[in-house]
């Protein structure tokens, strides 16, 4: 990311911020549940986040022809200890189904290894890969979770003047930041486990994209802010999400959608991916 890590901080709260309005309506979006400050011994204080996603229409058409739409309501919980992060999803009809997020942030352009400190057994297992928010490629899940028209190769911040990001910015950019993103998924089901992995995979890697796209694109709506502000506007914004979906924060809980979605699956069998992901 060419911002410096500091400034990376306000940019991702404000992102999600604008993502999170721009993605919700009446039938889909956004429903928090919690929105805190925490600490604890691992991560020390940070933000806590409860949420729940309502995704119905972003369904691959195969996942739809086996499962409700409601298969795609997701229950996450962040814990965001800046620069250090932990995501965990769910989803209440595959019970056993999890992914996790751990991100590391750091002030360099991408050349780190192992900042999760991983065992030689998690080495062997990870799949590494390098996300460039320069990067003109698209699929599926690109669109699904739309797209950023914003041509970053021409693009050039009015209020700071960084850009436009033509090859090889990475190595000329100052300042310059990476997210190292070690994602974990386990869909232990037979006979679509896989497929729904690399689905999920696939999505997740659409999202970082265009999230740190976003970032980017909307660099003079967030640069100078500050994180008081920025909490101030979560308030705001986390209030008018659940009016919009017709949902408040004291109604409803993680427990509510367990019952609701709750699904007992007979069949197991045990399959896990591991995935390096660097967002430049």
């Amino acid at each position: 990311m060419p911002v410096s890590l500091e400034e990376y901080q306000i940019a991702q709260a404000y992102m999600v911020m604008k993502m999170q309005q721009q993605n919700s309506n009446g039938d889909e979006g956004v429903e928090v549940l919690e929105n805190r400050p925490f600490e604890n011994d691992l991560y020390g204080r940070g933000q806590f986040t409860s949420k729940v996603y309502q995704l119905q229409s972003k369904a691959p058409a195969w996942l739809t022809t086996f499962a409700p739409t409601d298969a795609l309501v997701m229950q996450e919980e962040a814990w965001n200890a800046y620069p250090r992060c932990k995501t965990v999803i769910k989803c209440p009809y595959f019970t056993k189904f999890s992914l996790t997020i751990e991100t590391i942030h750091k002030s360099d352009s991408g050349q780190s290894e192992n900042v999760h400190n991983l065992s030689e057994e998690q080495l062997a297992a990870r799949q590494v890969e390098v996300l460039d928010i320069a990067s003109t490629a698209r699929d599926y899940w690109s669109y699904a979770i739309g797209s950023n028209s914003t041509d970053f190769s021409t693009f050039k911040s009015k209020r700071t003047g960084r850009g436009p990001l033509l090859e090889g910015w990475q190595d000329r950019c100052n300042p310059v930041m990476t997210a190292y993103k070690l994602v974990t998924i386990d869909a232990p089901y037979w006979g679509f486990g896989y497929r729904l992995e690399q689905a999920l995979l696939a999505g997740e890697r659409a999202l970082f994209l265009e999230s740190h796209r976003n970032c980017f694109g909307w660099i003079d709506e967030w640069f100078g802010m500050t994180m008081p502000q920025i909490r101030q506007l979560e308030r705001q914004s986390d209030s008018s999400l659940n009016q919009r979906i017709g949902k408040t924060t004291s109604k409803t809980t993680p427990e509510d959608f367990e019952q609701r979605f709750s699904c007992d699956e007979e069949i197991y069998s045990k399959s896990q991916e591991i995935t390096d992901t660097r967002g430049l």
